[in-house]
């Protein structure tokens, strides 16, 4: 008696937890078809220090300016030497 008991509810079980896991992807694949996520928010930057944050650096230096400046500090550092 008693096994025959214990086998309908292993099959109930099992059936539960099919049920919960199929309900639980059809409600994950709902989401994903709303569009889950923006592409602005799945974007990291990348500080000066190396750290990684979700926010945009605040100033953005091209590359004509970096070599501006470089340009000047070579500059101030040979008229250095000049002197030394």
């Amino acid at each position: 008696m008693g096994k025959k008991n214990f086998n309908a509810f292993v099959k109930r079980q099992k059936a539960e937890k099919k049920r919960k896991k199929k309900e639980e992807k059809r409600v994950k694949l709902e989401e994903r078809e709303q569009g889950g996520g923006k592409l602005t928010d799945m974007i990291a930057f990348v500080d000066e220090f190396g750290n990684i944050v979700d926010e945009p650096p605040e100033e953005i230096l091209e590359v004509k300016e970096i070599k501006e400046i470089q340009e000047k500090i070579e500059a101030e550092q040979d008229k250095e030497e000049r002197f030394d």
